[in-house]
């Protein structure tokens, strides 16, 4: 079996930290490869060696495959691990890892192929039995027949592009009278975005959960699934808030959802790290949504519960080595919530924000971790995501791991950019959040702007329910008593931090 004694981290920012943290605890020497707008970069000055590969925009230097096999080949490398975005899901990028005569630190090229297509990753697990939403097995471009599937489907359906993700090329259509506009304007994005104009039809779910199973394959053939994760609370389809393991489920359907994660991954010769997406419905019926061939952004709370370095098992597997833990060796132990810290207004519709972080405080202590990639004094690049950091904490149950996000949201400071710390504390706070009915409709429901400055009944009454069960307290009278002190200590404590920054 191949030994890895140095990896190229093919990417930036949190992800390029966390990698490297890992490969350094195995012994493994690391380059990082960066852009002029990340030249100042904590992860630059983290790896071992660093070179730069290109000017800002990632067409010139994190998506160049040629500058980055030639840094390989100059500096001895053995393998590359792509972390999550950029080129983590490029068949093509895999394929030409391997040609080079490197380990890809991830699936086979053809693994990637077939779950980079929905409508190939639905044929695939087809063969297993998974349970699919209702829609068109292939993509479809004949009007008159897709408005009879449609009809027979039923309304509201939902338009997506085959090579889609991230919310492009996706639309919902209500009625028949809608079909056509928003038929030619997921053509049109799914085109834009992916160069793949096939577009296919799915019922619409009209009050989901998304649910995602965590899977590990190495290439003896072994496949393990490391629980669920809760991603229902999402803007413009994409996730802010994640949570492990998730309130909606039963035992029975974890077991069940588990082995259906298991079997889409067989069903493409899966080894690695991969997550397989549901939805589930109000009668939790899930369907198979599809298969994300990297390692996600919200990996940590499954790392959380289970104890599993998720990229030691990665780099362990790509050494050809068997995986270390079997099915019966995990369980579940307490809980984690997960916040995206990005450079976004969630006052004006979550648009990003650009700028200089003149403060950057970030909250520690018991059950607090932060996987970021950013200093204070450093500039938020208009080039990438604007995700600034993760926020993650621990407890031994959902309401303990709520109220330390809460105390750690008040102790993460950070100014010069707007961010959506302010939204995640709404969201940890309303009453839909703490009691588990929310879905991946909470924004459009539940969310108001004007309310991130003012103290909400949602707020005092999610606050009065998570005070109730961890002090016991089952006076009604003392409810609000009890909110308002909490939220007066928070503000004074924290006015009184932070008047020396």
């Amino acid at each position: 079996m191949p030994q890895i004694r140095k990896i190229l981290v093919a990417n930036r920012g949190e992800i390029a930290l966390r990698i490297m943290r890992t490969a350094r605890e195995m012994g493994i020497a690391t380059v990082a490869v960066f852009s002029e707008a990340d030249r100042t970069s904590p992860h630059v000055r983290y790896a071992d060696e660093a070179v730069c590969i290109g000017a800002a925009p990632s067409s010139e230097s994190y998506l160049n495959i040629d500058k980055i096999l030639k840094v390989c080949a100059d500096l001895g490398v053995d393998a590359i691990h792509p972390g999550y975005g950029f080129l983590s899901e490029n068949a093509a990028f895999a394929k030409k890892v391997k040609e080079a005569g490197l380990i890809f630190i991830g699936p086979s090229p053809e693994s990637i192929e077939v779950m980079g297509s929905k409508l190939a990753a639905k044929q695939a697990a087809s063969k297993y039995n998974i349970p699919m939403v209702p829609g068109t097995p292939d993509a479809i471009d004949d009007r008159d027949e897709a408005k009879r599937i449609a009809n027979n489907i039923g309304y509201p359906i939902l338009i997506k592009a085959s090579a889609g993700g991230g919310g492009k090329g996706m639309r919902v259509v209500e009625n028949e009278a809608e079909f056509d506009e928003q038929m030619d304007r997921a053509v049109s994005e799914a085109q834009s975005a992916f160069g793949d104009g096939s577009v296919f039809i799915e019922k619409y779910i009209t009050s989901p959960k998304h649910i995602e199973i965590q899977v590990l394959g190495d290439h003896h053939g072994n496949i393990i699934h490391l629980f669920e994760r809760e991603c229902s609370i999402q803007r413009r389809h994409q996730k802010v808030v994640e949570e492990a393991p998730s309130i909606s489920i039963t035992p029975e359907i974890r077991e069940e959802m588990g082995r259906s994660a298991v079997d889409v991954a067989r069903s493409c010769n899966y080894y690695g790290a991969g997550t397989v997406e549901f939805i589930m419905d109000e009668n939790r019926n899930f369907y198979f949504l599809e298969m994300n061939t990297r390692l996600q952004v919200e990996h940590p709370v499954t790392e959380m519960i289970t104890g599993v370095d998720l990229v030691k098992e990665m780099i362990r597997i790509a050494e050809g080595q068997p995986l270390a833990i079997a099915q019966e060796d995990l369980q579940i132990r307490g809980h984690a919530v997960e916040i995206r810290v990005y450079a976004e207004d969630a006052a004006n519709h979550f648009l990003p924000d650009i700028g200089t972080l003149h403060t950057y405080v970030k909250p520690d202590g018991n059950g607090v971790r932060v996987d970021d990639g950013f200093e204070q004094g450093m500039e938020i690049p208009i080039y990438y995501d604007p995700m600034i950091a993760k926020l993650i904490t621990y407890g031994d149950d959902r309401e303990t791991a709520i109220r330390k996000m809460v105390r750690a949201i008040d102790e993460y400071h950070i100014s010069g950019v707007q961010t959506t710390l302010p939204f995640c504390r709404f969201v940890m706070l309303h009453e839909a959040f703490v009691n588990g009915s929310f879905d991946t409709n909470f924004v459009g429901r539940h969310f108001d702007p004007d309310v991130l400055s003012t103290k909400t009944d949602s707020e005092v009454a999610g606050l009065a329910a998570l005070i109730s069960v961890l002090m016991k307290d089952t006076s009604p009278e003392s409810k609000p008593v009890q909110n308002e002190e909490v939220y007066a200590n928070a503000s004074k404590w924290k006015a009184r931090r932070f008047a020396a920054h």
